[in-house]
């Protein structure tokens, strides 16, 4: 299942312990990126992971802090020998941006493929990474066009290879059951996968939302999440009527969303470059929602 690793927890500007927003998704080998912030490409390189494992791009929105490391990154997957696609999926106001940067890494030896989404919830198989993997988009409340994402990793249900033996079943039609596939048999029975197969699996799920406002539409959003990844630019109540203006929110109503969605863990991200120490908010937070964890660049967690 999942291996996550928060890349950059950074907002507005890099500090020299903190890189800019990007979050890294592995699975089965193919990885989902969210957001490139500068010098994500570096970062890559800083925790041990394999830029060549990205199939798959989701930006927020095109703010400075969230897109420009793409051009780096870009060129750092063409000089790793990369011939396959690499797709892009972003809000579709923010597609002058996106061309804009791909215009100084035009000879990539690979094809960029765009997907502008619409600004309205949307959700889609992602195929080339897992047919089990469902991405979800919702608009977010910013000051421009801005998306949230929702990735679920559902499971096959257990194979039970007793019950298709006892069906005598032979083996090369197992792994067709499993995938939820008919099969005829040469004696022309007909099996369901139902037949070989217990019951649901619980599917992971991963939100991550950053630059918004507390809105309520991130709870149904977020709800039930394994992990919840928000931004939380400051710890200090005294800015909640500034950030909020400004279409971003504190630590303390990232941790109220996460108690109100149900979620298992909140790890905070996107903290200003005057917030230098998160952590002095830890005791606090946790009042509110305990597993609240102030994340560092590097974060990691398999689910």
């Amino acid at each position: 299942m999942p291996d996550v690793c928060l890349l950059g927890t950074g907002g507005m500007l890099p500090l020299k312990n903190r890189f800019l927003t990007s979050l890294l998704i592995e699975h089965n080998g193919k990885a989902v990126l969210i957001d490139c912030g500068e010098g994500t490409q570096v970062a890559f390189a800083q925790h041990d992971l394999k830029l060549s494992r990205i199939e798959t791009l989701l930006i927020t929105h095109g703010h400075a802090d969230h897109v420009t490391g793409l051009p780096g990154l870009l060129l750092s997957l063409g000089n790793c020998s990369r011939l396959h696609p690499l797709d892009i999926y972003y809000p579709k106001s923010w597609e002058r941006v996106i061309k804009s940067l791909l215009t100084v890494c035009d000879s990539l030896p690979f094809p960029v493929q765009l997907h502008p989404l619409p600004e309205q919830p949307v959700s889609w198989i992602a195929e080339q990474i897992d047919p089990m993997l469902e991405i979800s988009a919702m608009p977010v409340d910013h000051k421009v066009p801005c998306m949230g994402y929702t990735l679920t990793f559902r499971k096959k249900p257990e194979f039970l290879p007793e019950q298709a033996k006892a069906l005598d079943i032979p083996v090369q039609f197992w792994k067709l059951l499993h995938k939820g596939e008919t099969v005829t048999l040469s004696d022309g029975r007909i099996i369901q996968p139902e037949q070989v197969t217990g019951h649901s699996r619980k599917a992971v799920r991963i939100t991550y939302t950053t630059d918004t406002r507390p809105i309520p539409e991130i709870i149904s959003f977020a709800k039930d999440s394994d992990l919840f990844i928000c931004e939380g630019m400051y710890g200090d109540p005294e800015k909640k009527l500034s950030m909020n203006q400004k279409g971003h929110m504190l630590m303390q109503d990232a941790c109220q969303l996460a108690v109100d969605a149900h979620v298992k863990r909140l790890w905070l991200t996107h903290y200003s470059p005057a917030e230098k120490h998160p952590e002095q908010y830890d005791a606090e937070l946790q009042k509110i929602f305990p597993a609240v964890k102030i994340s560092k660049d590097g974060e990691k967690i398999s689910l």
